[in-house]
């Protein structure tokens, strides 16, 4: 099914407050998303809930494990955040993203139990986030679904998703990000995610150093948590890649998977791989029906846009969602592997919250041209400011807009017999999208 943003001028106004509400900030803490839910006479206990956290690479593991539950045939939700071109990417039951019919329903009934929660709360408001997490829990509880996958928002202890009592906590990996709201250690961020692991539920964890893997050990103690470390009991060797994808040879301690044509491009989607099939296997232990054949089938059909996603071939040109340090190192090595050593003309774009110097380090060596485009929020970085940070690292950056930018990369990958690079921002992946038409979801 595919997305554009809605022509319904009712809802386009009911969606434009709910985007309003952004102006109330974050506010981390479980007391106004308990509230609003028990209004809502807790949707979110309708159907077990798979919780997933992390600072990189959550949204591929979501998007992995809601593919291997519906092949292994249960009707499935899919909370995942912030969305690339229309609000109803967020809520997915079987793949499909809300219709606008039922989204402006839904969007009637949350806003008036949110009315309800903040005169409960002292005029407490509800944020954007509170809100639209509501609106997933209870459209999967409309929806009758059988299982959830949740992605958090940001963090995980005090996350609005972090009211769920999981049959299985899930965290990617921990690097630096939102470090206003989650510390400036990874010690320390490592906390936060860990928030979501429940007293008795299994966790399983991504690839870790060593600091990270001692509070995801300790937490996982004082809650009584069996703790799965996917690169201790996954076995993800890749014979293979190309723009279509990747080969794998896949294996577990329980398990021998053989070779799997994996959609998603990157080195980095190994480990998200093994994180997923390592919580897969977990899952199996409480769910019928999680087998060797549905995890195969899930892993070949995945799919997940603005994910190093190939737009075009002559020139190629990839699209990616990369807005932090760590999720540039990872593009950076796939785009190695990818590129052949051919020179990359960059177009790229951040939000004023992020790391451009840690990006801008990350994407250094492998910069043959560089544009800087706007994004369309109230939250962006000024061109000019991301072209002084991209200086700073010996990057010649030029301002655009975005359609002059990828004309000015596409003419330069012609005539330098390259490609083209567009990364920065998840808001930015969106706007390349909506430039080109629909987005598919499979």
């Amino acid at each position: 099914m595919s997305t554009r943003p809605s022509s319904d001028p009712d809802l386009s106004r009911a969606v434009a407050d709910l985007y309003a509400r952004r102006a109330h900030g974050i506010k981390p803490g479980l007391e106004a998303e308990t509230r609003l839910l028990a209004i809502l006479e807790n949707p979110q206990k309708a159907y077990p809930v798979i919780h997933v956290a992390g600072t990189n690479g959550k949204g591929s593991v979501c998007a992995i494990l809601e593919r291997i539950l519906r092949a292994a045939g249960y009707r499935t939700g899919l909370y995942t955040s912030p969305h690339l071109v229309a609000l109803n990417e967020r809520f997915r039951v079987d793949g499909a993203p809300i219709s606008d019919n039922d989204m402006a329903e839904l969007l009637k009934v949350v806003e008036e139990s949110s009315t309800a929660a903040a005169r409960e709360l002292g005029d407490r408001k509800i944020t954007f986030f509170e809100f639209a997490t509501a609106m997933a829990f209870q459209h999967f509880a409309n929806s009758a679904v059988d299982v959830a996958v949740v992605e958090t928002g940001m963090g995980g202890r005090l996350d609005a998703t972090n009211v769920v009592d999981p049959i299985v906590s899930v965290i990617t990996n921990v690097d630096f990000d939102h470090t206003a709201y989650l510390g400036d250690s990874l010690s320390a961020i490592a906390f936060e995610k860990c928030g979501i692991i429940k007293p008795g539920r299994s966790v399983v964890c991504g690839a870790v150093v060593p600091e990270v893997a001692q509070v995801v050990r300790s937490r996982s103690a004082e809650m009584r948590s069996r703790v799965m470390f996917a690169d201790e009991s996954v076995s993800v060797v890749r014979r293979g890649s190309s723009l279509d994808g990747q080969k794998v040879v896949l294996s577990s301690a329980s398990s021998d998977y053989g070779t799997v044509r994996l959609p998603l491009l990157g080195r980095h989607q190994l480990a998200n791989v093994a994180t997923a099939v390592a919580a897969a296997e977990e899952v199996s232990n409480l769910l019928e029906g999680v087998s060797e054949k549905a995890i195969r089938s899930g892993l070949e059909h995945v799919s997940w846009p603005g994910r190093l996603q190939v737009l075009e071939r002559d020139p190629p040109m990839i699209l990616d969602s990369a807005h932090n340090p760590g999720g540039a190192r990872a593009l950076v090595a796939a785009l190695e592997e990818i590129s052949d050593g051919t020179p990359i003309a960059w177009i790229t774009g951040f939000l004023d919250d992020k790391d451009v110097d840690g990006f801008a380090c990350a994407i250094r060596g492998s910069v043959g041209a560089c544009w800087v485009v706007p994004i369309e929020s109230e939250r962006a970085m000024e061109q000019a400011e991301v072209c002084r940070a991209m200086a700073a690292r010996g990057i010649s950056a030029v301002p655009l807009s975005l359609t002059d930018a990828t004309d000015a990369a596409v003419n330069w990958a012609r005539d330098h017999e390259g490609m083209v690079v567009i990364a920065g921002s998840i808001y930015l992946a969106g706007e390349v999208l909506k430039m080109r038409g629909p987005v598919t979801w499979g």
